[in-house]
């Protein structure tokens, strides 16, 4: 059975290691997989939901697009598309919007992490989110969802939004249908290079903290070098590494980067001294980044391919999404 697969990240920095393992490296394997129909987003709605500078978010828009094009993912296959460059998505938000009990959106715990104290400053837009999340899933109809554990209260919003919908408006009838989480393998939570219980993040005020995917060899290197460890040697099996979370997290992006079980990098590096480890890992990053840092620096260097490439998305996202809006509308009660 076919499925329709969304993702999407936002332009906000740079992305880096956890992207490409956690999604990026995922989104390829996905659109490889029978006939898979994979859209994936640039959120640049999103991005505004927090302060931002308009004079980076269209640049920073390409850069992502290039980062999705050199992780493999192939835009004759794929569509790859800004999503402010597709209306429906506001619209049927604003639609959402409307339908949303407040009570489900004090319920989403990411608000609460990002505006933290702030809460009263944040924006209205920060605060509703999810409910343009789940226009970004619904308006394609998207049947499967690839999602972080930071993610998954959002998708579940979705699905109740979808189901609030049919039985109000489509007479109980699946006229969205209740999206799946994609669930992927290990290491789909890479954590920061300094403190092993925080997740690698492109807006961590520390560069030293990820890898990113612009980062050359040299400075790949030098963050594994000081990538914080403890005393003890390598862990030599899931028990010693009870209470390590620098350590685990290391094993877990070799593992990552050369498709192996982190028991399997266990019994290579167990017992042997940190150094030895972030070596090799350091090797094995700047093997598998640098082919994906080039092809970005190319495309950047000639924003003309990613332009069209973004234009060529967005005309067959919005092909898509407009029966979508329309028929929801319609359903609503709008005269069309």
């Amino acid at each position: 059975m076919s499925k329709r697969i969304l993702s999407c990240m936002q332009p906000t920095n740079r992305l880096q290691l956890g992207n490409y393992l956690g999604a990026l490296k995922n989104w390829v394997k996905l659109q490889d997989e029978g006939d898979n129909e994979c859209l994936y987003g640039i959120v640049d709605l999103h991005a505004i939901t927090v302060k931002h500078d308009p004079n980076v978010l269209a640049n920073a828009t390409r850069e992502a697009a290039a980062a999705y094009i050199a992780a493999g993912v192939d835009p004759k296959r794929s569509y790859i598309f800004a999503q402010s460059s597709v209306p429906a998505h506001s619209q049927l938000s604003w639609l959402f919007t409307t339908q949303t009990p407040i009570g489900w959106l004090n319920r989403m715990t990411q608000f609460k992490d990002k505006a933290g104290k702030n809460k009263e400053k944040a924006s209205l837009g920060l605060y509703s989110y999810p409910v343009l999340m789940a226009a970004d899933i619904l308006i394609y109809k998207a049947t499967h969802v690839p999602v972080g554990d930071d993610q998954k209260q959002h998708l579940e919003l979705a699905r109740d939004i979808a189901q609030k919908f049919n039985q109000d408006y489509a007479k109980g009838a699946e006229f969205f249908p209740l999206p799946e989480p994609v669930i992927t393998g290990p290491a789909t939570r890479v954590m920061s290079l300094r403190d092993g219980t925080q997740k690698m993040s492109k807006s961590a005020e520390s560069d030293m903290t990820r890898i990113n995917l612009t980062d050359d060899a040299d400075t790949i290197a030098n963050k594994f070098k000081k990538a914080k460890t403890d005393a003890g040697a390598v862990p030599l099996d899931a028990k010693e590494g009870e209470g390590r979370p620098e350590a685990m997290n290391l094993l877990g992006i070799y593992a990552a980067l050369n498709d192996q079980k982190v028991e399997q990098v266990m019994a290579e590096f167990g017992g042997q001294q940190f150094s030895t480890l972030k070596t090799a890992l350091s090797d094995l990053a700047v093997a598998k980044l640098s082919p994906i840092t080039a092809r970005m620096n190319e495309l950047m260097d000639d924003t003309s391919q990613i332009d069209a490439i973004l234009k060529a998305g967005a005309e067959k996202a919005n092909e898509l999404a407009k029966p979508t809006l329309d028929e929801t509308m319609k359903l609503m009660g709008f005269w069309r």
